[in-house]
């Protein structure tokens, strides 16, 4: 069964608000999206928002017009979704998505909605009347509580940057305005889940006693490390890394679990900016994957000069970007539980590591670790990683 991303065909949907700011009269419409037109303002608002907003990387536009896409994006197999423009004098000033993820609803046994996709300015009216139109819609699918800024899927951005806004952002991470934590807690949201970003100097990561770990571990023979040289070794392991994701994941928050075909799909959405080199696997004397690690130079320069366009021009400037970047941005990993805590961490990590250096990177970025997973964090801290962004998941009560 497929979902319809937008509700009943033919369905008109317009909630008006009117505030009175400064004196003046302002008519704000929220308009579900329902054509082509509203879907392109919907996609490229985010560019008329950050104009002026000093840091901010745009999308890839042609990614997220896929992840709108029914006919594109596997998640809406389980995922319903609605989209939505604030409008202003037929002018788009906000947006946002409410989606709902059906297939972590039932493992997980909830019955949550998400927000995502929200973007407005620092004015408190379009927030509301933006968060109050997807919390109606969800209030009538059922759904008890909204969570949020989330997408379809865990491998969408989430969580609003609440700290470490000097820094730039990493692929599929939000860099929102301070100001939208604000307005979100305004409404009455407050904090579902937290998660910390590690910063990790290259040059003072290896310690004598991480390398004679390290050695000691490789000399074990019940499990070996395998690095690759091309892109053709590593798609016959695309699958296997996936499944293991899944397992590893499966407790994660906001995680549900991946199809065949979602794991093609992300395998191809990332495979043109994939470095082999920076990809790390462990497998058993079985050559069963028990153990992953990828990570992707960082390409946020590339994607600002690109202007969130791969072509004509664009993929010319981001593979400029990938070739003289110093930061790598660890994007996955995950080891299975039967073998944590058995030296497959320091295999992964310290080879990571090691190439990273020998390619001329300076800092490595360890994405996002839920605050509460304190293994993760002590292993970033093992190797001298500080925390330097935070990003914030909200909940509300729909009932």
């Amino acid at each position: 069964m497929r979902y319809s991303p937008t509700g009943s065909p033919g369905a008109k949907s317009i909630a008006t608000i009117t505030r009175l700011s400064s004196g003046q009269a302002m008519s704000i419409s929220i308009q579900e999206v329902k054509t082509r037109r509203a879907m392109k303002q919907f996609i490229y608002l985010p560019e008329k928002i950050h104009r002026n907003h000093p840091g901010w990387v745009p999308p890839f536009y042609s990614d997220d017009k896929k992840t709108f896409d029914p006919g594109s994006n596997p998640a809406y197999a389980y995922c319903e979704s609605m989209c939505a423009l604030a409008m202003q004098e037929d002018e788009p000033v906000g947006r946002i998505a409410g989606i709902i993820n059906h297939r972590y609803n039932k493992e997980w046994k909830r019955r949550d909605a998400r927000f995502g996709y929200l973007e407005c300015p620092g004015n408190r009216e379009v927030a509301h009347a933006l968060l109050n139109f997807v919390e109606e819609w969800a209030s009538k699918k059922g759904m008890s509580a909204i969570v949020g800024p989330m997408g379809f899927t865990e491998e969408d951005p989430e969580g609003y940057l609440i700290e470490g806004y000097e820094h730039p952002p990493n692929l599929a991470t939000y860099y929102n305005f301070e100001y939208l934590p604000r307005l979100l807690e305004e409404e009455g949201y407050t904090k579902e889940v937290e998660y910390v970003v590690y910063t990790v100097v290259l040059a003072r990561a290896i310690s004598d006693f991480y390398r004679k770990a390290y050695q000691r571990v490789s000399r074990r023979q019940d499990f070996r490390l395998v690095e690759f040289s091309s892109k053709k070794e590593i798609k016959l392991h695309i699958r296997p890394i996936f499944r293991l994701m899944n397992e590893c994941f499966r407790n994660i928050y906001g995680y549900s679990s991946l199809d065949e075909i979602e794991m093609d799909r992300l395998a191809n959405r990332y495979l043109p900016i994939i470095d082999p080199r920076f990809i790390k696997i462990v497998v058993d004397n079985n050559n069963s994957v028990i153990g992953f690690i990828i990570g992707i130079p960082s390409i946020a320069d590339g994607i600002r000069k690109a202007g969130g366009r791969l072509y004509p021009f664009g993929i010319i400037k981001i593979l400029k970007s990938l070739r003289q970047s110093k930061k790598l941005d660890l994007y996955l990993g995950g080891i299975q539980e039967s073998y944590r805590g058995k030296g497959v961490d320091v295999l992964l990590g310290y080879s990571m590591m090691t190439s990273a250096i020998d390619a001329g990177f300076q800092v490595m970025d360890s994405h996002h670790e839920l605050e509460t997973n304190m293994k993760m964090r002590a292993e970033m801290e093992r190797v001298s990683g500080t925390v330097y962004k935070r990003f914030r998941i909200y909940r509300k009560s729909l009932t």
